[in-house]
């Protein structure tokens, strides 16, 4: 009897132990979002999963479901198509990836397809791997880029109290409000337009909120070729490292090991 069951593109995020032989798998595929399944036995068969349950990994998997409601639908086979094994051979590449896949597990609803996320964490792994990209500007890049795609994209592009743009700002350091999401121009800060304050606000230079807004509004391959001044590099990591888990609102394990990687 065959069992019914099902085959699609996906990156492992996480696996977690599951009794004593099995193992929780969660990727994010691109036909279906978010899933878990159950890898039976994978803890003893050697040879069944062999290099296709690292993290980062993108596989095809084929999955039977299970005969009983509410049960995990089970792996059965996997094809690895890039494992992306030089990302794990680099202490800093793996606290990128590690960041940008628990952001996506945090944050994604289960079974819910979403394909431009889906490409854009498959560039980045690439390139990563490659090394094509400075892993600081392709952390840049997911970010702004994720938040976009999420619904909650940061406004860097005018005061978000009195709407004057970036360009007809004086002051080259604008303050970013981090709980509000935006930007605020000394002459609102002053006039208390804004609820935001010293522990909630971080200083941006111009260029820097230029920069972010360029590769967040290019296409993702010509984005990826923009030199980020070391300056910019840190500012932008400042801005979007604080942003992002406010929003998402959890503290993020990887990004404070990534932090800890850096320092």
């Amino acid at each position: 009897m065959i069992m019914p069951g099902f085959s699609t593109d996906g990156i492992l995020l996480r696996r977690i132990e599951y009794g004593d032989h099995d193992l929780i798998i969660t990727y994010f595929t691109r036909s279906m979002g978010r899933i878990s399944v159950v890898a039976k036995n994978a803890k003893k068969s050697v040879k069944r999963f062999a290099g296709a349950l690292d993290p980062f990994s993108m596989m095809n998997i084929h999955c039977t479901l299970p005969r009983r409601k509410n049960r995990l639908p089970i792996l059965a086979s996997v094809d690895l198509e890039n494992p992306f094994a030089r990302i794990r051979m680099d202490t800093a590449k793996t606290g990128y990836a590690s960041y940008w896949v628990e952001l996506i597990n945090a944050w994604m609803e289960q079974g819910k397809e979403q394909t431009a996320v889906y490409d854009l964490l498959c560039y980045v792994l690439d390139a990563l791997n490659t090394g094509v990209v400075e892993k600081e500007v392709l952390s840049l890049l997911f970010q702004i880029r994720f938040m976009a795609i999420s619904g909650f994209s940061p406004n860097i592009a005018s005061c978000s109290s009195c709407a004057v743009p970036i360009d007809n700002i004086p002051q080259q350091q604008v303050l970013f409000d981090i709980q509000e999401g935006g930007l605020v121009c000394d002459r609102c800060a002053a006039k208390g337009g804004s609820r935001c304050n010293a522990r909630q606000g971080i200083l941006v230079s111009k260029g820097t909120l230029k920069q972010l807004a360029w590769i967040n509004s290019k296409e993702i391959r010509k984005a990826g070729t923009i030199t980020f001044p070391a300056f910019a590099v840190k500012e932008g990591e400042r801005l979007l490292e604080s942003f992002v888990p406010c929003h998402i609102g959890r503290e993020m394990k990887s990004l404070v090991f990534l932090q800890r990687i850096r320092r």
